[in-house]
């Protein structure tokens, strides 16, 4: 009986699937309210589970709660499913969530979230499975804020001080992995949950393998050493092969994030809306898309992620138009003789940006106008430049979030110093509109007011918005069960197969 034992425990180890990945730096912590690094997240978010997650479409719905109700726009009642166990195979209650929130608004608990919790009054439990927060007026991001890792009372709640505790290295969670050990600047293993709430994945393992070099991730690729990756342009436009293409599908989508040139409009270059309006004119977004992503990217048309609810899809990308430009250009004062001319600065660190300035620069001089680049050390560019909003327009990138929050870049208010609000941009209806909008709980109607904002921003011109890069990741054609989606394709890995 022990050698049929012993010879079942080998054939289920051979038989065991892995999801090879990588990573290009080390964990800090593995505590879901403390991960602010990326790899940190990238792990926690294995190993916890929130109260809401975003569906495949990027719209919140329940994780760990069966439901929810608004009874007032400002008290939330939120439903635990009854059924979650803890990595050691406790329970989950609401003393863990409220637990949770406590640590997250504890003054000695360092953490980049407290601030999505400044609108919360109150957090009571009604009874094991049902809670009631309170907020001080609706919340348009009410549920979002209950998307963070939820931690364990039970192992934490004598725990003198989280930020040191031992837990972040070796955590315990409600999610569909456990961590099978964590040591600084090595690999990580994640091995199965067997009973996680959503039913156990297909997939045994997932083993994250350490490679701080870009360079040897795509070697790994290539060698098929790992099953998931992401790829840059010029690496999908020239440096694959067929074999490559035969082993990995190619999946693009456009990325969260945007380029822009921000104008101070402080600076009375700029105070004039033909001279921006001129400038957009005189560019050719398609093609700094074309030659910096060899195509795989789109123009940017405004300030919220294309596809989603915020998207005003009415605005119409703005053609390049050089006799117009030149014609706004002349009704300001500005000519041949007299030609419009503006600094822009960027930071090193980044070619694309870099390149960016470059062909901005030869589409602007087509239009009369002489733009010239200046490129500094990051750190020194944001103490500076832009802190300080000592210049005249600036070359940035901005993350966009699945639920857009207008208030830090373009509300009024944000434009003190130290405030993302540099490029000074104010328009009273535009306040009114974002205001309305935090206080708005129900999505369609945020929508609409997200729309106005859009479309508002874009009349205005404080940014020439340029463009999105996409998203190239690969996939290893073993894998089946993948469902590309608008925010990506992990949304149900549980369902992934490696086909042997």
């Amino acid at each position: 009986m022990k050698l049929l034992t012993f010879y079942l425990l080998i054939i289920t180890c051979l038989s065991a699937s892995t999801l090879n990945l990588s990573m290009s730096s080390s964990p800090s912590r593995l505590n879901p309210i403390l991960s602010n690094d990326s790899a940190s997240s990238e792990i926690s978010d294995w190993l916890f589970n929130g109260l809401f997650k975003y569906d495949k479409n990027g719209n919140p719905t329940v994780d760990l709660a069966k439901s929810y109700n608004f009874e007032t726009p400002t008290k939330l009642i939120i439903k635990l499913r009854d059924d979650v166990l803890w990595h050691d195979n406790e329970k989950l209650t609401t003393k863990d969530v409220i637990f949770t929130y406590e640590q997250i608004i504890n003054p000695k608990v360092f953490n980049s979230i407290k601030s999505n919790f400044e609108q919360v009054q109150s957090v009571k439990a009604i009874d094991n499975y049902t809670l009631e927060v309170i907020y001080k007026e609706p919340y348009f991001k009410a549920l979002e804020t209950w998307m963070v890792g939820i931690l364990p009372y039970h192992i934490l709640k004598d725990e003198k001080d989280l930020m040191t505790s031992s837990f972040n290295k070796n955590p315990i969670g409600t999610g569909s992995y456990k961590l099978k050990e964590f040591k600084q600047g090595q690999d990580i293993e994640l091995i199965v949950n067997d009973k996680y709430f959503e039913g156990k994945p297909k997939i045994d393992k997932i083993l994250y393998k350490f490679l701080p070099d870009p360079n040897t991730s795509f070697l790994y690729l290539k060698q098929k050493k790992l099953d998931l990756g992401g790829l840059d342009p010029i690496q999908v436009d020239r440096q694959i092969d067929d074999e490559f293409k035969n082993n990995y599908t190619i999946i693009q989508k456009p990325s969260f994030t945007y380029a822009y040139l921000g104008f101070n409009l402080k600076n009375e270059k700029f105070k004039d809306i033909r001279i921006r309006q001129a400038l957009s004119l005189a560019i050719n977004r398609q093609e700094l898309v074309d030659i910096l992503f060899f195509g795989y990217g789109k123009v940017c048309n405004g300030p919220f992620l294309p596809g989603s609810f915020a998207f005003n899809d009415e605005v119409k990308t703005i053609q390049q138009n050089i006799p117009k430009a030149k014609k706004l250009l002349k009704e300001a004062g500005y000519d041949e003789n007299n030609p419009f001319t503006f600094e822009i600065i960027t930071n090193t660190g980044n070619d694309t940006r870099i390149n960016a300035a470059q062909i901005l620069q030869y589409q602007l001089r087509k239009a009369g106008i002489i733009m010239n680049i200046r490129v500094m050390e990051w750190q020194a560019f944001l103490n500076t430049v832009v802190h300080p909003r000592n210049f005249e327009a600036v070359l940035m990138g901005w993350a966009l979030a699945l639920m857009p929050d207008a208030y830090p870049i373009w509300h009024s208010s944000s434009s003190k110093l130290g405030g993302f609000n540099f490029t000074s941009y104010e328009n009273p209806e535009v306040d009114s509109l974002i205001e309305q909008g935090s206080k708005t709980i129900n999505r369609d109607e945020l929508g609409k007011i997200y729309k106005q904002i859009f479309k508002k921003i874009t009349d205005d011109l404080p940014y020439l918005f340029l463009y999105i890069p996409d998203s190239i990741s690969v996939i290893n054609k073993d894998i089946k069960n993948i469902e590309p989606s608008f925010i990506g394709i992990m949304h149900n890995q549980k369902d992934w197969e490696i086909e042997e």
